[in-house]
């Protein structure tokens, strides 16, 4: 397989709308790496400026040693899976895969080889000679897969291709290319909108918005250690709450206030501190630290707006005077709709952000 690498890669559309700014990053070999972010966030852009299918404003992509900026698509020994399958109606199963060999001028026994190889990796053998309008959608998206897998590239691209499936279709194959992944030992990069497709799938995910890249992690990193604001609300699920805090004095150590609640901080958000010169702070917790239970040092009364009974826990949408947030609950005995609460935070598993750069202070 292969590594790839960007170097200060720009993409500007129309001469003023930057859609990806000075990216850096590898991609190793026989990884899997997802690019993920909102819509519009650059991730496509990433990936078929790989592929050569976008022009590259600034910077070098670079497959091994090799600068690709202007080899042609065709010529980078690369295969891509579209988010619409682009199957050919017309031909078969087996034509469709076979369809990019035959154009190479591959021998007659070999392209049957391959195609027969991927198909039994893929479970379609039986599939074969069908046509992709008697085929379901999952069936295709296997299709579209085989027929990258029978190039033999270097590097596969994957562009949102579960996007049209159904949930419970969408679970199964991502366990299927990940699987696929791991057998083949593939260099694979994969974009994707849903974050949890990301945490599942991705052994090194590249988390963009705006065209910029926000943070480069495994996935436990992404989770527990998110580098920005960005990072924390747009990894989990549900997300990170943000509540916005001044920063007071608690018999000669710093606490956080926020209406007339006052958390204190252990050692790791005190240190954090020295490097901030504001005098508020941006707290972050994920509703599984927050609990529910009797008034502690760092309890908040709070009102029930919403439950989401989830089968093994909950989700409760929480309310004070100026603030919303939301806690996971394995109550038995659900609170109801008005319902005054008590929960305490977990400020072992805080997170401090700066108030005005997002930047986290505790990452690190």
């Amino acid at each position: 397989m292969a590594y790839v690498t960007l170097k200060d890669v720009t993409k500007i559309y129309d001469g003023d709308v930057l859609a990806v700014e000075q990216a850096n990053f590898e991609i190793p070999d026989e990884s899997f790496t997802v690019l993920v972010g909102p819509s519009g966030c650059g991730k496509s852009t990433i990936l078929r400026m790989i592929a050569g299918l976008e022009e590259i404003t600034g910077g070098d992509i670079y497959i091994d040693e090799e600068r690709i900026n202007d080899i042609p698509p065709k010529d980078r020994d690369i295969a891509m899976v579209f988010q619409n399958y682009a199957l050919y109606p017309h031909m078969t199963v087996y034509k469709n895969m076979a369809f990019g060999l035959k154009l190479r001028k591959y021998p007659k026994a070999e392209i049957e080889q391959r195609v027969n190889e991927a198909a039994e990796i893929l479970s379609i053998s039986h599939l074969l000679n069908r046509k992709p309008k008697h085929l379901s959608g999952g069936e295709r998206q296997r299709v579209a897969v085989g027929r990258a897998i029978v190039r033999h590239p270097k590097v596969f691209l994957f562009d949102e291709p579960l996007s049209n499936l159904d949930a419970k279709l969408r679970v199964q194959m991502r366990m299927e290319i990940s699987r696929l992944h791991d057998r083949l030992d593939a260099t694979m990069v994969y974009v994707t909108h849903d974050q949890v497709e990301a945490m599942t799938m991705g052994d090194q995910i590249v988390v963009l918005n705006e065209g910029k890249i926000q943070q480069i992690a495994d996935p436990g990193t992404l989770y527990h250690k998110p580098a920005n604001q960005f990072v924390g609300g747009f990894i989990g699920t549900p997300p990170m709450n943000f509540i916005e805090t001044q920063i007071v004095n608690n018999s000669g150590t710093p606490a956080l206030r926020f209406e007339n609640f006052k958390v204190e901080m252990n050692g790791h958000l005190q240190s954090a501190l020295n490097t901030l010169s504001e005098d508020s702070v941006t707290l972050g917790i994920r509703p599984e630290d927050i609990h529910v239970g009797e008034n502690g040092k760092n309890s908040v009364d709070t009102q029930v707006e919403l439950v989401e009974p989830l089968g093994n826990h909950a989700l409760l949408y929480l309310r004070t005077e100026t603030s919303n947030f939301v806690a996971q609950s394995d109550l038995i005995d659900l609170p109801q709709h008005n319902a005054s609460l008590t929960v305490n935070f977990n400020m072992d598993k805080a997170h401090l952000f700066h108030p005005e750069t997002g930047e986290s202070l505790t990452a690190t």
